[in-house]
C-alpha cells in the first residue's frame, strides 16, 4: 500500500490551514501555563512513550498476530501523536496549547524513541534487528504544519484581535469540513482494499485505538487534571501519526504488509476520536444537567 497525494500533501496542506485557525485562539500566556503546570505534560508524554508501547506489545501477544503485522502494530505504537489531534481537542474543548506542546515535543523526542521500541519488536517478533535512521525530517514537518501555522495565527490575534475573532467561527465550521472530506476521500481511494486490511488487524487496531483514548482520558483523571487537560492528553495519545508509521514501513523497513495496521488505525481513528468527542461532550451535559 503505498501513500497517496491524499496523505502525504493534501492532508498537510489541510492540517496547515486548520493549524491557523486553532492559532487565532491561543496566546503566549497559553504556553507559559504549560509549562509552569508540567504534570500534564509528564503524564502525556509517558503514556505516549512508555505505557502504550507496552500495552501494544501485549495486545499483538494476546491478539496472535503474525510477526509482520505485529512489527507494523509497534510502528503505530511507537509513532507520535498527530497533529489531527489538535484538532479534535479543538473541536471537543481540550486544551489545545497543551496537544500542541505535546505534538511538538513528542515529535523531537521520536527521533529517539522509535528506533528503540522498532527495533525491540523486530528482534522479539521477526528475531532480526533493523536500524531506524533518526526522523529528522519529522521534527521540520511538526514545525511547518503546527508550529508556523498556529505562530501565525497567534500573531494575527495579538495584532488584529477584532479580525480574530470574526474568524472564530468559520474557521471552527470549515475545520470540521475539511476533516469529513480528508476522511471521505480516503474511503473511497481506498474501498477496494478496504476488507482485507480490516480482516487482518481489524479488531487489534480498534481494540489499540480505544485502550489509547481511554488510558489518556482517564490517566489525567487520577492524577486530578483539569477536564480540557483529560481530554487533550486522550486526543493526543489516542490520535497516531499514521503517515510516518506508513512510512516507516514502506520506506525504511521495505515491508508493505507493516503498514497495514498503521493504515487501518489511520481510518478507525477519525471515527472513533468523533464518538469518543462526542461522548465526553454527553458526560459533561449529563453532569451539568444535573
Amino acid at each position: 500500500m503505498q501513500e497517496s497525494v491524499l496523505s502525504t500533501v493534501g492532508l498537510p496542506i489541510a492540517l496547515a490551514i486548520i493549524m491557523l485557525g486553532l492559532g487565532l485562539h491561543l496566546r503566549v500566556d497559553d504556553f507559559k501555563r504549560v509549562l509552569t503546570h508540567p504534570k500534564a505534560m509528564l503524564v502525556g508524554l509517558l503514556c505516549q512513550m512508555l505505557l502504550l508501547p507496552v500495552v501494544c506489545y501485549f495486545l499483538c501477544k494476546a491478539m496472535n498476530l503474525t510477526p509482520a503485522l505485529a512489527v507494523g502494530m509497534m510502528l503505530l505504537a511507537a509513532s507520535p501523536g498527530g497533529t489531527t489531534a489538535n484538532l479534535y481537542s479543538y473541536l471537543f474543548k481540550g486544551d489545545v496549547a497543551l496537544n500542541i506542546s505535546l505534538t511538538a515535543i513528542n515529535s523531537a523526542l521520536a527521533i529517539l524513541t522509535i528506533p528503540l521500541i522498532v527495533n525491540f519488536a523486530l528482534e522479539s517478533f521477526m528475531g532480526e534487528t533493523h536500524y531506524i535512521p533518526l526522523q529528522f525530517k519529522k521534527v521540520l514537518e511538526v514545525i511547518v504544519i503546527v508550529l508556523l501555522p498556529v505562530a501565525l495565527g497567534m500573531w494575527m490575534k495579538a495584532k488584529k484581535p477584532e479580525l480574530a475573532l470574526k474568524m472564530d467561527k468559520p474557521v471552527k465550521i470549515a475545520s470540521a469540513l475539511i476533516l469529513l472530506l480528508l476522511v471521505l476521500a480516503i474511503l473511497m481511494r481506498e474501498r477496494a482494499l478496504l476488507l482485507q486490511y480490516f480482516q487482518a488487524v481489524g479488531v487489534a487496531t480498534l481494540l489499540f485505538n480505544l485502550i489509547s483514548l481511554l488510558t489518556g482520558y482517564f490517566a489525567g483523571k487520577m492524577v486530578r487534571l483539569p477536564e480540557e487537560q483529560n481530554r487533550a492528553i486522550a486526543f493526543e495519545i489516542g490520535i497516531h501519526n499514521g503517515t510516518l508509521a506508513i512510512y516507516l514501513a514502506l520506506a525504511v523497513l521495505n515491508n508493505s504488509q507493516m503498514s497495514i495496521p498503521p493504515a487501518v488505525y489511520s481510518l478507525i481513528m477519525f471515527f472513533t476520536a468523533a464518538l469518543f468527542g462526542w461522548w465526553l461532550n454527553r458526560k459533561s451535559n449529563i453532569v451539568q444537567s444535573n
